[in-house]
């Protein structure tokens, strides 16, 4: 079976109140899960610091991208006994003056949630010099800047598209499906890796397999990345792959209106029903916890990036449902070599 996270575990990551203040909001609510590698929550330990969160505009609500980031702040709290404040974006405008905010108050790490963050982290990255900055999505070289205080968390998102992408070929292969889709958000390249993954997965399944792709350009209206859904299931999609968010939660209940499959993201999100297939898993909640405990013990890196991919287990699948159980071997299987580096996966749509 995989290793991931059960079901009911992920549903917390939905349950995070937000609590107005400032350009965005604080969010200081705990979770129930532990740091990963360990049981029941354990006695702080190690040196006191202060971590800041800013997550991108998707917000703690999207149950899969901010969200894990938040767990793993919170699990770093119970487990380590840091000092942890998270503070939501509402706009784009908000992300200098909310990374700002919190290198003003010399917090000793600030984590920038998401691709859509990297100007912002580099304007700001520049201004505070002896602050740790940890940017998820975005490679440290690729700041314009160049700041030597940041640190890139990146993930092989074309891997974990590849497995559902397969899983999905297989089930479409042995019960006649002849279409499979999916619907991302914005089209930056960690929408585009997903896609691309899933597509190539699919087709190695299935080579006959039909692929229909779209963006809703957003990653909050779950309106919009639903009309997507239903506009592929109209054209013959059986399976629908949601890369957008919590806008892409609209695509699961458009699956699940129309008693398709569908297949989540960044979180194990098979609580929402059973029309999900699997969720294709970008553990930020390891990455982010990870992050915060090198930082307490004197063994952050800033400068570089960190690479989360199969082979370490930073991305993979999350539970399969029992529609896809007679498949899970094969994928198992695949999952294997893709971490030899036996497959080559590309990561751009259309590659």
């Amino acid at each position: 079976m995989f290793t991931s996270s059960k079901r009911a575990a992920a549903l917390g990551l939905a349950l995070t109140a937000l609590v107005a203040s400032g350009c965005g909001s604080d969010d200081d609510a705990a979770t129930t899960s532990s740091a990963p590698g360990t049981g029941a929550t354990a006695a702080p330990a190690g040196k006191k610091i202060k971590v800041g969160l800013v997550t991108d505009i998707g917000g703690l609500n999207d149950r899969s991208f901010n969200a894990l980031a938040n767990k793993g702040l919170e699990d770093a709290k119970s487990q380590l006994g840091v000092e942890g404040r998270v503070i939501t974006s509402k706009s784009n405008s908000d992300y200098v003056p909310n990374l700002s905010s919190l290198a003003q108050q010399k917090y000793d790490l600030i984590v920038g949630v998401g691709f859509l963050m990297a100007d912002a982290v580099d304007t700001v990255a520049k201004k505070f010099p002896e602050t740790n900055f940890a940017l998820i999505d975005f490679p440290q070289a690729g700041l314009k800047g160049k700041p030597k205080n940041v640190r890139g968390l990146l993930f092989k998102e074309n891997e974990a598209g590849y497995l559902a992408g397969f899983l999905a070929g297989s089930y479409a292969k042995a019960n006649k499906i002849d279409t499979i889709s999916s619907v991302g958000g914005q089209k930056i390249p960690p929408v585009d890796a997903y896609i691309a993954g899933y597509q190539a997965g699919a087709k190695a399944a299935s080579p006959q397999i039909k692929t229909l792709n779209g963006y809703s350009q957003d990653f909050v209206d779950q309106a919009k990345c639903k009309e997507l859904a239903l506009d592929q299931i109209d054209r013959g999609s059986g399976i629908v792959f949601q890369v957008a968010g919590q806008c892409g939660l609209g695509a699961l209940d458009a699956a699940k209106e129309k008693s398709k499959l569908g297949i989540g993201v960044d979180a194990d999100q098979g609580y929402l029903g059973d029309q999900v297939l699997t969720s294709a898993l970008k553990k930020i909640d390891i990455a982010v916890f990870e992050t915060i405990k090198s930082v307490q013990d004197d063994a952050f890196m800033p400068g570089e990036d960190q690479i989360f991919d199969v082979k370490s287990d930073g991305v993979g699948l999350g539970e399969i449902s029992p529609q896809g159980a007679e498949f899970e071997a094969a994928v198992e299987e695949v999952k294997a070599k893709i971490a030899a580096g036996e497959i080559e996966i590309p990561d751009t749509v259309g590659k």
